[in-house]
C-alpha cells in the first residue's frame, strides 16, 4: 500500500479494509512505518519507534484490528516501554505493566507503532522539552505544533497514523489538534479512567486522541469509555455508542458564542473572524446562534488551577525523590519545571483545599450558561500556531505570552465538560485555526453529533499539511 492510499483511509476506513482482507496488517505496518522514515526527521512527533515489536504482536480482534496507532509518551503505560514523559528524570523509566488505557487500546486491536514528543510532565502548550527536542508543525516547520500532545498531532497531520492518543489536562488535546488541523475532542471528567493513578490535576486531564475524522474520535472514545474498579469518579458508558451520534442529525441547537477570550481579552483578528464565520455556518445549519458571556471568575480559576499544578508537581517529584532515596537536583528538570515544584512545596493543606473550592464555585457558575444553551462556541487559541521558542525566549514574559496563546482551553478542563476542537478556518498564511466547542457534562455525544455536520458542511479530511 502506498502512501497515498493510505492517507485517503481514516482509522475506521483502514479497519474496513482489514475486515475484508483488501489489505493486511503488515502492509498498514510498513505504510505507517515508511511514512515515518521519510518525515519523522523534519518534525521530531515519535520519540520512540515500537514497529519491530509491534510487528511481533498479534493484535486482538477488536474494532481497530491492525490499525497503526501512537502512544503519547506521556499517561499511557506499555509494558516494558520507556515512558519518559518528556523529562531527563525518567529518560530511562521502563513501565512495569500496562496502564488501563493501554489495556483497552490493545482489546480494541490497534497496534502501537511508536511513542510520541511531549513537553515535560505535559506542562506547557507547545512541545519543546529540553529531553526530547522541539516537535515541529507539518503546516510550517518554524511552528509550534501545540502541546502538551503536539508530538501526536504532529504525526497524525504528517501522516504517519490517523490516530493517535492524547491527554488533556489544560488544553492539550484541543491546542494542538489547533495548531495541526485536526479533530480534538476532550471528553467529560470521568469518562476515561486514569488507572492505576486516581487522576491528574484535580480531575482537569483527561486521556483521549487526536483524529483526522470525527467519526475516529467517536469510535475510540467508546472503545475506552470503560470505568475501572476504584476509579473516583466516573461516567457510565452512553446508552448509545459515540459512533452512532456521528451518524444522527444533532437537530435544533442553542449555541451561544464569544467572540474572544474567556475573561473578555481580545484575540488574534483572524481567530475572532473565523468565530464570527463559525457563527454564521451554525445558523446557516439550522441553529440558533447568539453571543453571550460566559460566567464565572477567570482570574480566579487559573490562579487555583496554578496552586494546583504546582501542588502536584510537587507531590509527583517528591514521591520520586522518596522512592530513589535521594531529593531532585538541579538539572535533573527544567528550570521552569523547578520553579513550579519549589513553588508546589510550599503549597499547604488548606491553600489546596481553597484552591479546589475556588474550581468547582467556577464549575457551578459555567454550568448556568448550559441551562439555556446546548454549547458554547468560541476560539481554540487566542492566535495561530505561534514560532518555536516564542514562549520563552523573552525573560520575564511567559505568562503574558502563554495567555495570549491559550486563553480559552483551561476553563473547561476545571468545569469538567466535554470541549472539541474542530479545524474550521485556516489563517492568511495557512495556518489551521481550529473552532472550540463546548458542551455540557457528560453530553459527548451531541458534541459529536454537531462535529459531524460541521465536517459535512466544511470537510477537512482532504485538506492536508504541505508535508
Amino acid at each position: 500500500m502506498n502512501f497515498e492510499e493510505y492517507r485517503r483511509h481514516d482509522a475506521v476506513g483502514l479497519a474496513e479494509l482489514l475486515a475484508r482482507g483488501e489489505v493486511s496488517a503488515a502492509e498498514l505496518r510498513d505504510a505507517a512505518a515508511a511514512r515515518m522514515a521519510e518525515v519523522n526527521p523534519k518534525i521530531n512527533a515519535v520519540t520512540q519507534d515500537l514497529t519491530g515489536r509491534a510487528a511481533s504482536e498479534s493484535a486482538a480482534e477488536g474494532p481497530f484490528a491492525g490499525v497503526p496507532f501512537l502512544l503519547k509518551d506521556l499517561g499511557a503505560s506499555l509494558a516494558g516501554v520507556r515512558t519518559t514523559r518528556g523529562s531527563r528524570l525518567y529518560a530511562d523509566a521502563v513501565a512495569e505493566a500496562d496502564s488501563a488505557l493501554v489495556r483497552l487500546f490493545k482489546a480494541a486491536g490497534l497496534s502501537f507503532i511508536g511513542k510520541t514528543n511531549t513537553p515535560e510532565f505535559g506542562l506547557w502548550p507547545v512541545t519543546e522539552s529540553e529531553l526530547l527536542g522541539p516537535c515541529r508543525n507539518p503546516w510550517d516547520l518554524s511552528r509550534t505544533s501545540g502541546g502538551s500532545s503536539g508530538g501526536a498531532a504532529a504525526a497524525v497531520a504528517a501522516g504517519i497514523t490517523p490516530a493517535a492518543h492524547a491527554s488533556d489536562g489544560g488544553g492539550s488535546i484541543r491546542i494542538p489538534a489547533s495548531c495541526c488541523g485536526l479533530f480534538g475532542m476532550k471528553p467529560s471528567r470521568g469518562r476515561v479512567s486514569f488507572a492505576p493513578a486516581g487522576e491528574g490535576w484535580a480531575g482537569a486531564s483527561i486521556n483521549h486522541a487526536v483524529t483526522r475524522s470525527v467519526r475516529d474520535s467517536a469510535a475510540l472514545l467508546d472503545a475506552v469509555c470503560a470505568p475501572q474498579p476504584g476509579d473516583p469518579y466516573f461516567l457510565a458508558p452512553p446508552a448509545r455508542p459515540f459512533a452512532e451520534s456521528v451518524r444522527r442529525e444533532p437537530g435544533r441547537l442553542r449555541i451561544a458564542f464569544i467572540r474572544g477570550a474567556v475573561n473578555g481579552a481580545a484575540i488574534d483578528p483572524e481567530c475572532e473572524a473565523a468565530v464570527v464565520e463559525t457563527a454564521r455556518l451554525c445558523e446557516s445549519l439550522g441553529h440558533d446562534v447568539e453571543e453571550a458571556k460566559v460566567p464565572g471568575d477567570v482570574s480566579a480559576m487559573q490562579a487555583a488551577a496554578g496552586v494546583v499544578i504546582a501542588a502536584s508537581v510537587a507531590a509527583d517529584l517528591d514521591a520520586e525523590a522518596e522512592r530513589r532515596g535521594r531529593p531532585i537536583g538541579e538539572g535533573e528538570v527544567e528550570a521552569l519545571t523547578m520553579s513550579a515544584y519549589r513553588r508546589g512545596q510550599k503549597v499547604m493543606g488548606a491553600a489546596y483545599a481553597r484552591a479546589i473550592a475556588a474550581l468547582h464555585a467556577y464549575g457551578r457558575a459555567v454550568a448556568e450558561l448550559f441551562g439555556d444553551y446546548d454549547a458554547l462556541l468560541l476560539s481554540t487559541l487566542g492566535r495561530p500556531a505561534i514560532p518555536i521558542g516564542w514562549l520563552f525566549e523573552t525573560h520575564g514574559q511567559t505568562g503574558e505570552r502563554l495567555a495570549q496563546f491559550m486563553p480559552n482551553t483551561q476553563a473547561f478542563n476545571n468545569t469538567g465538560q466535554p470541549a472539541m476542537t474542530v479545524p474550521l478556518a485556516w489563517s492568511s498564511d495557512g495556518l489551521p485555526i481550529g473552532m472550540q466547542f463546548v458542551g455540557r457534562m457528560g453530553d459527548e455525544a451531541t458534541l459529536f453529533s454537531l462535529a459531524a455536520q460541521l465536517e459535512r458542511a466544511r470537510p477537512w479530511f482532504d485538506r492536508v499539511s504541505p508535508l
